[in-house]
């Protein structure tokens, strides 16, 4: 009927106005022969209606841009397709506006607006729908009604009336706008489908929106069904328990999962935990009773109980407080280390002493290779404790210290607490390696986590985050290794005992391998001393021109070296006996790697020998000096520091202010440059130990006189010429006697450092102890080359 009255309304009229009132709509998009309700609220709006109402009812509905609403006014905020709507019935409502019912006649375009107040009104285009009949536009026409129908099927929202309606709808034009206006699409997409004026092009639009709801619709019916499965199956399996459960209480018998909770019971009942502790595991155990099995903290809840009862809480391994056993473990299994042994034997007989003494906290400090860590189980050998050792080597997260809680995915104790469950006991010999590697990011600092780990008067009451219960580990003995001291943090620092392990000498070293190194690589090899023995002046002539090192590892790979080329032969059937002696070591290792070449080295006017000091041990330099014609500038090569740089000017300023004391020409530098260059160019140094040997090189090259070629030296120096004490003499002194330096230049204040240097050592090394530069030159320079 609707339809009849519009028809018989364009006869009367010919044809739309040519101009019409322009409603704008915000979220509706109005189709031709469709019909919505609409609701306006605006003031110079509901005056739009009011005139239409009093004409020919036709107005222009155009959707607004969405997004757009704000970046501008109407018109430059609407599209310029709309359509052309009969007003139906209006009625108004007072405080709220006017509500409408418009129907769709016929599409327009808006050629232009004459009038913006107090309503939009614009000069319009009308488009009726042109089509030809033909076997594309049958197959468009079918292909739409039966992917309709589908989506009404699929759709929860459609009734099933618009399929039969859709079928009776013969236009192909209105049958395209129908769907389009039912289904659930953006109004951008249907402002498409209004745009579009040719009718084959529309039909295929609406398939393409028709097709992506088809997929929508079936991929949620997939996920609702799937859900639907999940809940009838856990609904089921809870109703097969549960009759389970009756059938076993009828029989007398219990289930598995009743049996595992009484058994936990029983388990916690004989472990005798901490009060703390004990609450908060039958805490959980009560949870763990009234929780479906199948839930994901059922399994939590059981691991935390299963960590609580493994734990050792009360569990301690006898000490064997027999000082002469121990001296003798300690003896058998590490060559000197005099000073470590003395304090372990110290520790034994305090705790024989006062057996509730708390465990002392050690750190091992030392160049790599001197036996930091196998001295941790030597140690754990001779107390007869367990020993544990955790590498703490590029950890950046305090949760692998103290643990992660338990609401976290996976969470698990820390590495402190992983470590007391494999010892198996509360007093073990705990080695904390490489603390010196640790790292800090944005998951916290483990260092400062350690703190409390290694404070005998707060680890008593540890908490791991997991656990959330103090665990005592007051009777644990921690021991920590290092190769620097700088890069572990101040309080960590002085928490700790620190005992230094310092390099080996030659001597030492050849005991070592012969009563430790050589016996292992043999039984590793599967070779018996019988086919190889080594010569003692072998394993030194291995020593000096094959490694340089202060710890051992090196010189052990050279003896694998060794003992696997004469295994090949064992092999191959040649059973021959080997004594390797120095001579026949190029045979089986190649040419040297090292050899000693300071009278090469310094046997000119500006070059002197100075003593480093290396994670990895002692080190000589070579400083060189030179001078040319120039303007009077200093040049210093060879990746220095900036204290070592301040240390090169320093000695300049000084030789300068004495120049006439050591006969320099006191203009020397007026018209010269002075090049100063440390070797090796591309090995980063630093540190104001090298003051006394740039000094010295100075005035070895000014004065024209070379430096004792058997002599290295160390100090910081001062404006003044005074010499100032430096660090890790020890370690120096042992590069020096490996080199073969006869001389070392130190320190006054350094000669109470000359305790700790080896006895053999100290008989081949004549030390020239200095207070002022003066006395080190006088002794360093040769006459005139």
């Amino acid at each position: 009927m609707v339809e009849d009255r519009i028809v018989t309304f364009l006869k009367e009229k010919g044809s739309l106005p040519r101009e019409l009132p322009i409603l704008p709509s915000r979220d509706l998009v109005l189709f031709p022969k469709m019909a919505l309700p609409f609701m306006v609220a605006d003031k110079a709006l509901i005056k739009l209606v009011d005139d239409a109402l009093s004409g020919d009812k036709i107005i222009g509905i155009v959707a607004m841009k969405k997004g757009e609403e704000e970046k501008g006014a109407p018109p430059d905020n609407l599209y310029r397709i709309g359509c052309a709507a009969q007003i139906l019935k209006m009625a108004k409502e007072p405080e709220i506006g006017v509500r409408l019912i418009v129907q769709g006649v016929a599409r327009i375009r808006i050629v232009g607006y004459v009038q913006e107040e107090p309503y939009l009104k614009a000069v319009v285009s009308p488009h009726f729908d042109e089509y030809e009949k033909d076997v594309e536009l049958d197959a468009l026409i079918t292909n739409v009604r039966g992917l309709f129908r589908k989506v009404i099927e699929l759709s929860p929202y459609l009734p099933s009336e618009l399929g039969i309606m859709a079928m009776s709808v013969e236009e192909p034009g209105i049958l395209a706008d129908m769907v389009a206006s039912t289904l659930n699409i953006s109004q951008k997409d249907k402002q498409k489908v209004l745009e579009a004026f040719d009718v084959k092009e529309r039909l295929r639009e609406v398939i393409r929106f028709l097709n992506r709801e088809i997929e929508v619709l079936e991929l949620a019916n997939k996920i609702q069904t799937q859900v639907k499965e999940d809940m009838d199956k856990a609904q089921r399996e809870y109703f097969l328990r549960q009759q389970l459960k009756a059938i076993m209480k009828e029989l007398g018998e219990k289930d598995e999962r009743e049996a595992e909770i009484e058994e936990l019971r029983s388990r916690l009942k004989k472990k005798k935990l901490p009060e703390a502790a004990a609450k908060e595991a039958e805490r959980e155990l009560n949870r763990l009773a009234r929780m479906n099995p199948a839930f994901p903290e059922y399994v939590v809840a059981r691991t935390y109980l299963d960590w609580v009862l493994e734990l050792p809480w009360n569990e301690s391994t006898e000490d064997n407080l027999d000082i002469e056993s121990a001296r003798k473990t300690l003896d058998r299994d590490h060559y000197n280390l005099e000073k470590v042994k003395k304090r372990i034997l110290e520790y034994l007989a305090v705790r024989k002493l006062k057996p509730d003494a708390k465990g002392s906290i050690l750190c091992f400090y030392g160049p790599p290779g001197t036996g930091k860590t196998s001295l941790g189980k030597s140690i754990a050998s001779a107390l007869g404790r367990k020993f544990v050792r955790v590498s703490l080597g590029g950890v950046r997260d305090e949760a692998e210290i103290r643990g992660h809680r338990r609401t976290y995915v996976g969470a698990m104790p820390g590495k402190i607490i992983q470590g007391i469950k494999k010892a198996g006991s509360n007093n073990p010999v705990f080695m904390l390696d490489e603390i010196d590697k640790l790292g800090a990011d944005f998951r916290g600092d483990p260092s400062a986590a350690l703190l409390e780990v290694l404070d005998p008067e707060q680890n008593y009451a540890f908490v791991d985050h997991y656990l959330g219960v103090e665990f005592d580990l007051s009777k644990v003995m921690f021991i920590a290794t290092a190769n620097v001291l700088d890069t572990i943090p101040a309080p960590l620092r002085d928490r700790m005992e620190i005992l230094e392990l310092p390099g080996y000498t030659v001597q030492e070293k050849i005991k070592i391998a012969q009563q430790y190194l050589i016996p292992r690589q043999l039984e590793a090899h599967g070779i018996s001393d019988k086919y190889l023995q080594f010569d003692p002046k072998a394993i030194e002539k291995i020593i000096l021109n094959y490694t340089r090192e202060a710890g051992l590892r090196n010189l052990e790979r050279q003896i694998a070296a060794v003992c696997r080329q004469l295994a090949v032969e064992v092999a191959g059937g040649k059973e021959k006996s080997l004594r390797l002696t120095a001579e026949m070591v190029e045979e089986f290792l190649g040419p040297p790697r090292f050899y000693r070449e300071m009278a090469d080295r310094i046997s000119e006017p500006g070059i002197a020998t100075g003593l480093a000091w290396t994670p990895t041990g002692g080190e000589l330099i070579f400083i060189e000096a030179t001078k040319m014609k120039g303007r009077k500038s200093l040049i210093l090569t060879g990746s220095l520091g900036e204290v070592m740089k301040e240390s090169a000017e320093t000695a300049l300023s000084y030789v300068r202010s004495k120049a006439v004391q050591y006969g320099i020409p006191e203009d020397f530098y007026e018209k010269h440059d002075v090049h100063i260059h440390i070797p090796a160019g591309a090995i980063p140094k630093d540190g104001p130990s090298a003051g006394v040997t740039i000094c010295t090189a100075l005035v070895s090259l000014l004065t024209e006189k070379p430096v004792r070629s058997d002599l290295a030296m160390t100090g910081e120096i001062t404006l003044r010429g005074l010499v100032l004490p430096v660090g890790g003499i020890k370690e120096k002194v042992l590069a020096a006697h490996l080199a073969g330096i006869k001389h070392v230049a130190l320190p006054k204040k350094n000669a109470k450092d000359l305790e700790e240097i080896p006895k053999e050592v100290k008989e081949e090394i004549k030390f020239v102890l200095i207070d002022k530069v003066e006395e080190v030159v006088k002794f360093a320079l040769k006459e005139k080359a």
